[in-house]
């Protein structure tokens, strides 16, 4: 359950105009930025390996996972074009869509499953609700788990990153991905502390399973690197700096380096940049740099992939208990 102060910010934000939140948010972030060097972008206990580790496929120094969380109607609109500057860079990534906040076309999730990307659903509605109450996740849960199998998606991750990696045990996941190794400026910022994905084991025995089927768990899969959002709209960054710095952090450790961007917030080609909005030129130049820099020494798996990967191995030695 989301603690009082995080719902009520989430009923006040529905009044006041979204550059207004921006700048309030903008504010705190930077201040939040001078207290926080030791923990952001990087925590060093968070390269720890699992027990039991040895490694990628192919003997990878490292996972580059893409993820794309599409909060608005906007970013469904921007999605095809986000997916053509990945393609047109190398890589495949997953775009996790809004399910009950705009209409998500059948047309847009076939064309990118067809082209080898990867959907997963962002929740029925972009704010706090599901996390409410226990009640209130039992009664969105049903309505996800439809959401899932029509789009025949594995994976989940929560609108804002809020998170219980208990109750996510009752939707029909391979992977959730609605944590971070850390991150300061979430509204519920409790990092995992690894760079690494790691299991939940499942409860099968809640009533509310009786007409399921009995879930082992899933994967775990947090966000390493920071997200786009943060960088260059809260605290307004102009470079990619911090991307590549972190990256090669990760890199070094042999960790996963999973990425979330927004098409929504992307100005792509020649479009001026709104308030809330950055150049897409400057993700396409980190993509650029990993391919530079990196070239053949990381496995860039689609979510469900990593998260099969991950089921594979030695579950008692691999996992960790939350």
């Amino acid at each position: 359950m989301l603690s009082y102060s995080i719902r009520a910010y989430q009923i006040a934000k529905r009044f006041i105009p979204r550059r207004t939140q921006l700048a309030i948010r903008t504010k705190f972030a930077i201040r939040k930025l001078k207290s926080c060097g030791h923990v952001w972008p990087i925590y060093e206990p968070a390269k720890t390996a699992p027990n039991g580790w040895n490694g990628w496929p192919g003997g990878k120094e490292f996972a580059l996972v893409l993820t794309h969380d599409v909060d608005t109607r906007a970013g469904h609109d921007r999605a095809l074009e986000l997916a053509d500057l990945d393609e047109s860079a190398g890589f495949r990534s997953s775009f996790n869509f809004v399910a009950g906040d705009y209409i998500v076309s059948s047309r847009v999730r076939d064309e990118l499953t067809a082209r080898g990307f990867e959907v997963g659903v962002h929740g029925l509605h972009h704010d706090s609700s599901l996390y409410h109450s226990r009640a209130a996740f039992l009664k969105q849960a049903p309505f996800i788990n439809q959401t899932l199998k029509e789009w025949n998606a594995v994976g989940f991750r929560s609108p804002c990153m809020y998170h219980n990696l208990e109750w996510m045990s009752d939707l029909d996941v391979e992977y959730d991905s609605s944590t971070f190794d850390t991150d300061p400026f979430e509204p519920q910022p409790d990092g995992v502390h690894t760079i690494f994905p790691f299991f939940v084991p499942g409860d099968g025995d809640r009533s509310n399973r009786r007409a399921r089927r009995v879930q082992v768990g899933y994967v775990e899969l947090p966000y390493t690197l920071p997200q786009d959002f943060t960088l260059f709209i809260l605290l307004r960054r102009q470079t990619i700096d911090i991307w590549k710095k972190k990256l090669d952090w990760i890199a070094f450790n042999g960790g996963m380096a999973l990425l979330n961007t927004h098409p929504d917030y992307m100005a792509f080609g020649n479009r001026e940049c709104s308030y809330s909005e950055y150049k897409a030129d400057l993700y396409r130049e980190f993509l650029e740099h990993i391919r530079s820099v990196y070239q053949d020494l990381f496995w860039n798996p689609l979510p469900k992939e990593i998260a099969r990967f991950w089921v594979g191995k030695s579950i008692e030695n691999i996992s960790r208990t939350h």
